[in-house]
């Protein structure tokens, strides 16, 4: 797998491979906890190393043993799948700060200097929007497109504004809302819709050219003024007022395709990332012990 989400983690552990699986339902990572400690530290056997940093972290009253997930992943030594304990990002950061070794101190010092940041930023919010822009423009976003960005991420907060006015408390209600706009405008989910251009972690709006962010919050602005005019109370109420937000971006989006004479809805994204199945990575391998072998 390649993608710049995945590499903010596995760039941190240089050469080490470390195993992980997508979670699509969650739309988390899971790294295997053992490549992970395998990095870390000079430990021969990783393995056993984890089992007394376990047992240590249950007598410590850690919560971290607690979010272990074990999953099936492919060994790297027989080549077969075998359960494995994984843990998602927060967890894998966590785990770094309870590994007593050298090599996790330029880890700890990276994860200090994060908290740094976010702390400065509590007390001066400009530095989380300089940083923002900053991000944006070494992928090379051009300034409408930011600005443009960062509008529609303010009108979306006025969204859900009114929709906790209208009684939508849980997570889970807004993401049902949200799915409701996407599938009236496009015929899928949001999660469908970034399957369908391939991406997992990534925003999709900044995977899209700036006149798809635009249709896309007008589709949220649209919901938006529906909602403080009609006053839907409830997910059921709001379900339908989100239906017909969305109608509005889906006509809106129809009429610019039918005078440019092409589709709004692409697959390429801005930040072209790729990530390889484990059938085609299995292959690579499999042909570079060949090639190690022959030499």
């Amino acid at each position: 797998m390649k993608n710049n989400k995945l590499e903010t983690i596995s760039n941190l552990f240089e050469v080490k491979e470390i195993r992980s699986i997508w979670d699509t339902e969650k739309e988390e990572y899971y790294f295997s906890v053992v490549d992970v400690i395998s990095a870390l530290t000079d430990s021969n056997i990783p393995k056993r190393y984890w089992t007394d940093l376990k047992r240590k972290l249950t007598d410590e009253g850690s919560e971290l043993y607690e979010n272990i997930v074990q999953l099936k992943m492919k060994s790297q030594k027989y080549g077969k799948n075998y359960l494995t304990d994984t843990l998602d990002t927060k967890g894998i950061l966590r785990l770094i700060e309870s590994v007593s070794s050298p090599k996790a101190e330029p880890f700890k010092m990276w994860l200090a200097q994060m908290g740094k940041e976010r702390i400065y930023e509590v007390f001066d919010p400009e530095i989380a929007v300089d940083r923002a822009i900053d991000y944006y423009r070494a992928r090379g976003y051009s300034d409408k497109w930011i600005e443009s960005r960062l509008k529609g991420i303010l009108d979306r907060k006025k969204l859900t504004d009114v929709w906790k006015e209208n009684g939508i408390k849980q997570n889970y209600e807004y993401a049902i809302l949200t799915n409701e706009i996407y599938q009236s405008w496009s015929g899928m989910k949001a999660s469908e819709y970034k399957d369908f251009k391939n991406i997992r972690k990534e925003s999709l709006r900044d995977n899209m050219i700036d006149i798809k962010v635009v249709l896309t919050d007008l589709g949220e602005i649209a919901t938006r003024e529906l909602a403080k005019e009609h006053k839907p109370y409830g997910l059921k109420e709001n379900r339908e007022i989100a239906k017909r937000g969305g109608r509005i971006e889906k006509n809106t989006r129809d009429n610019l395709a039918k005078e440019l004479g092409r589709t709004i809805i692409t697959k390429p994204n801005a930040l072209n990332y790729q990530y390889l199945d484990d059938n085609k990575l299995n292959k690579e391998k499999v042909l570079d012990d060949k090639l190690k072998n022959s030499k």
